[in-house]
């Protein structure tokens, strides 16, 4: 069987190793002038290969449609790619959040050990190759038209499995070409969105005040002001930029905001809040008595002087506004009623979000092909006979921590190994 994989990234070159694990001619051809570049790129360069947590957890950090993943997840766990990897000689270690990494740090070692299976199995490889269609007859695929060196060609296929990505990170080749494509073929696809990407926020210029402040272990709270429901919460880090707010656990709620009814219309209308608790191991009370320890210290200061132990410096200037406690005064003259706020502020400093980040600085997309049009057990077009997909170009996201890229070795490999 001639099987041709559109995209060398994580998806196709995990289907690349399954597909060609038997006696069929397996052809990966990728526009870039090399596999896995978008890869290179993950966990800040060290490559977050996957989840250690039991894989029966993967569905509930995947809000993007993840049932439609239990089959897949099924049939390629995550320790069947540690255990790949192991076997090509690249161990892996296991992180804060059960992140796993390689131990050598760098994603490169992981491209590379899967481009030496590729090789040994006999894949052949076509860089700098543009698909540019695929050819269809009787709703059953028989090849695809690519061009390589200003030339168009024609490849018959038996199968083509479509591993294309996003449309994030467009400079390493997620450029959205699968969606026209399949959309030309039947495929309905859903709203392209950010997914995994930072918050913006309407308080600028205190974000901006407070722009490379990173918090760590604080808890956030995103709330819908509009039907008083809380939206999301999460405990770890985060961090201040000149536009709002980023860093895991803000990148981790853009996963639930982006899917959340009329987003765009409650962000333009200032109805989603973020509320940080910056002392969430502490009650109430215990920051009370915490604050009242201090004060007691510093009574003869100033109170703009007095909270140097309590809070980073960058958060000292806006919180005393916001207390509306004047600086100036000295700490023993500051009333219960101003401790009380002050703690009040602390366990409660809130932002409204307006909007996501551009798609561009996502790390992975949300939305794509229907699921509903993809055979769960087989990554096969429901539509499309012989046609499959893979990766990030189908409407499923998960959570930062490793769970999209096993989304996509998931898929990948069993779209290859399916006839």
């Amino acid at each position: 069987m001639k099987v041709v994989i559109v995209g060398g990234g994580a998806a196709g070159m995990l289907a690349g190793i399954s597909a060609s694990d038997g006696n069929n001619e397996v052809t990966i051809l990728e526009k870039m002038n090399t596999l896995g570049k978008k890869l290179r790129i993950t966990g800040k360069g060290r490559c977050n290969i996957t989840n250690a947590a039991d894989i029966k957890e993967f569905i509930s950090n995947i809000p993007g449609n993840g049932k439609f993943l239990y089959s897949v997840f099924q049939n390629f766990t995550n320790e069947d790619i540690i255990n790949l990897l192991k076997k090509e000689g690249l161990e892996t270690k296991v992180e804060r959040g059960n992140r796993v990494f390689p131990v050598t740090d760098n994603a490169q070692s992981v491209i590379d050990a899967l481009y030496r299976i590729l090789k040994k199995q006999k894949v052949k490889i076509l860089t700098n190759a543009k698909v540019e269609d695929i050819i269809v007859k009787n709703s059953e695929v028989i090849g695809v038209k690519y061009i390589v060196d200003n030339a168009e060609q024609i490849m018959e296929a038996d199968k083509i499995i479509i591993a294309t990505g996003g449309a994030s990170y467009k400079a390493t080749g997620s450029t959205g070409d699968g969606y026209e494509i399949a959309k030309k073929y039947g495929h309905t696809i859903n709203t392209i969105k950010p997914g995994l990407v930072p918050l913006e926020c309407y308080e600028k210029n205190l974000c901006k005040e407070l722009q490379g402040l990173s918090l760590k272990n604080i808890s956030i709270k995103l709330k819908d002001k509009e039907k008083n429901k809380e939206i999301y919460e999460d405990f770890g880090e985060m961090m201040f930029t000149h536009f709002g707010v980023t860093g895991p656990v803000i990148i981790s709620s853009s996963s639930h905001l982006v899917r959340y009814k009329n987003i765009e219309e409650l962000f333009k209308n200032k109805n989603i809040e973020l509320s940080i608790d910056l002392k969430p191991a502490l009650s109430k009370e215990k920051l009370d008595l915490r604050i009242r320890r201090d004060f007691e210290e510093f009574k003869n200061k100033k109170f703009k002087n007095s909270l140097d132990k309590l809070l980073p410096q960058k958060l000292i200037e806006p919180i005393i506004n916001l207390s509306k406690i004047d600086g100036e005064k000295k700490v023993n003259e500051i009333t219960k009623e101003e401790r009380n706020y002050l703690g009040e502020i602390i366990k409660n400093f809130k932002f409204t979000i307006s909007s996501f980040r551009p798609i561009e600085e996502a790390i992975i997309t949300a939305g794509g092909i229907s699921v509903k049009e993809i055979d769960p057990k087989s990554m096969e077009s429901k539509i499309v006979k012989n046609l499959y997909f893979a990766g990030e170009i189908i409407d499923v996201d998960g959570y930062t921590g490793g769970f999209n890229l096993q989304i996509a070795f998931s898929t990948g490999f069993v779209a290859g190994r399916s006839i």
